[in-house]
């Protein structure tokens, strides 16, 4: 390293953990340079000595980026905290230090990025570069066409309006939603909005890329041809975080934009089911449980599509 660069990509670089894990690390006050605690946005020249709740980092040598997409089944937790029982980094057991891009519930399944790169992170999360997540979803009773106008419309939950989106329904108890956002556990509060109970949550694509091919519990790295279209997607994009308002900040995401259009005609649906208050998020699944504890992080030889 010849120049100076900014704090948290250096903490990034490093393979401690994503660019916006650092920034939390950062204003928690748990990182020192020089022995002096550190503010978000400080340059890190080479001669500096870094230090992250305890441990000293380094930017490592610049090794080819890896990106990983994994059939995530129920049962393993996107975290990358060792002492968390089934977590994605043990389940996939890489030599490579990596992390996840964003979360999937710990009883949802399907596909998930994991890369030792913290730049990219934000980049696809962040809501306002509008890239897609897509899918599949099975309530627990029959799906009206009022359901999926007004679920695509904008829900009110964590004190916000959920972005616009859009849903197909599949079948009678089966749709697909696109969405551009992640709020914590987005799907599953929305359709309990609703009076709907999620039985089984599958994401099925991110960006350009889909879960087809990829065996339950599986993991395959990313393709050359996928990584160029996937950086042309990323190309204009900003790599800052959402801000976070308090009731999302407390569930550990990030909210929709105030300034929604569709919150001026947010639905109003709790009058028709007095019961729906009653009703916990996210009821017991009796979908596909992936049988998570049989497995541990096998490669897939499947390729990515051309």
């Amino acid at each position: 390293m010849h120049e100076s660069i900014r704090l948290n990509k250096f903490i990034s670089d490093s393979g401690y953990c994503s660019r916006r894990e650092a920034d939390k690390y950062i204003e928690q006050g748990s990182v020192f340079i020089n022995g002096v605690r550190a503010k978000v946005g400080t340059q890190v020249g080479p001669r500096d000595t870094v230090v992250v709740n305890g441990h000293t980092v380094q930017r490592k040598v610049q090794e080819d980026e890896l990106y990983i997409a994994l059939n995530k089944p129920r049962g393993i937790t996107s975290t990358t905290e060792k002492g968390v029982e089934d977590n994605i980094i043990d389940y996939i057991g890489h030599p490579r230090r990596i992390f996840p891009i964003g979360r999937l519930d710990k009883d949802s399944q399907g596909l998930i990025f994991l890369t030792t790169n913290g730049d990219i992170v934000n980049k696809i999360l962040r809501a306002g570069n509008q890239h897609q997540k897509e899918y599949i979803v099975t309530v627990d009773k029959p799906i009206t066409d009022e359901f999926v106008e007004c679920m695509a419309a904008g829900v009110p939950i964590l004190g916000t309006i959920t972005k616009k989106c859009i849903v197909e329904k599949l079948s009678s108890n089966v749709f697909k939603i696109i969405l551009v956002q992640g709020l914590n556990r987005q799907i599953r509060r929305m359709c309990e909005y609703f009076g709907y109970n999620v039985t089984k949550l599958e994401r099925t694509r991110i960006m350009n890329i889909e879960l087809k091919g990829i065996p339950l519990g599986e993991w395959r790295e990313l393709t050359d041809e996928e990584m160029r279209t996937m950086n042309e997607l990323l190309k204009d994009s900003s790599g800052e975080a959402d801000r976070v308002s308090p009731k999302a900040s407390a569930a550990g995401q990030k909210p929709a934009n105030k300034s929604n259009p569709a919150k001026k005609k947010a639905p109003v649906q709790q009058k028709k089911n007095p019961q729906q208050k009653n009703r916990p998020f996210g009821s017991k699944s009796n979908g596909n449980t992936g049988k998570a504890n049989n497995f541990r992080g096998k490669k897939s030889n499947s390729r990515g599509r051309k």
